[in-house]
């Protein structure tokens, strides 16, 4: 491994962001501290801040690498009819929640001090999120103008981050295994039935 002094600016920070995954994900997201990230990779807290403005800066940044990640999830999916995608979406949300609760809740959880905004690449990320299920209403759903489309879509995510959120808390209360992924089925079937036959009412 290269000497401190060796690394780039950039390495720099890939390391540091490598450790606050790791450290994130083996010791939850309260373990998190600059103090642990230099530890870990073997830099003071000074250099650090050479790299990061401070530990909010940081966060958004790992932030940013977990939603780069999901997203590369979402595009690999090859789904053509839009139904089939939604539901595909749906469970790869799913499923990287299971595999990555620390990050997940970190991603969802962390607020920047008052006055502080969200950095632009990260709110990039969560429109592109969003512009997944949107194109596919938008075929399912053609009349529909763009803010119907931005609350609807909204109204699915909020569905599937729910029941991401209480499967993580095992807060279900269901027996079956397979339980979160039934419930994920029944709850985009039933949005979609719904809408269609309210579009039917109105025509």
């Amino acid at each position: 491994m290269a000497r401190r002094n060796d690394h780039t600016r950039e390495e720099l920070r890939e390391l540091a962001l490598e450790a606050a995954e790791h450290i994130v994900q083996t010791q939850g997201v309260e373990a998190l501290s600059t103090r642990k990230v230099a530890t870990a990779i073997g830099y003071s807290v000074g250099s650090l801040y050479s790299v990061f403005s401070n530990l909010d800066d940081l966060c958004w940044q790992l932030n940013t690498r977990t939603l780069t990640e999901l997203l590369e999830e979402l595009e690999r999916q090859q789904a053509e009819e839009p139904k089939a995608c939604l539901h595909a979406y749906g469970l790869i949300y799913l499923q990287f929640a299971q595999r990555h609760p620390e990050r997940w809740r970190l991603l969802f959880e962390h607020r920047s001090p008052e006055g502080k905004q969200m950095p632009d690449a990260l709110e990039t990320q969560i429109a592109t999120l969003f512009s997944y299920v949107d194109r596919c209403l938008a075929t399912l759903f053609p009349a529909w103008s763009a803010n119907e489309l931005a609350l609807r879509a909204r109204t699915v995510w909020s569905g599937v981050h729910g029941i991401a959120q209480l499967q993580l808390g095992d807060k279900l209360f269901l027996q079956e295994p397979e339980g979160a992924t039934q419930m994920l089925a029944l709850l985009i079937d039933g949005l979609l039935k719904g809408w269609q036959q309210e579009g039917e009412c109105h025509a």
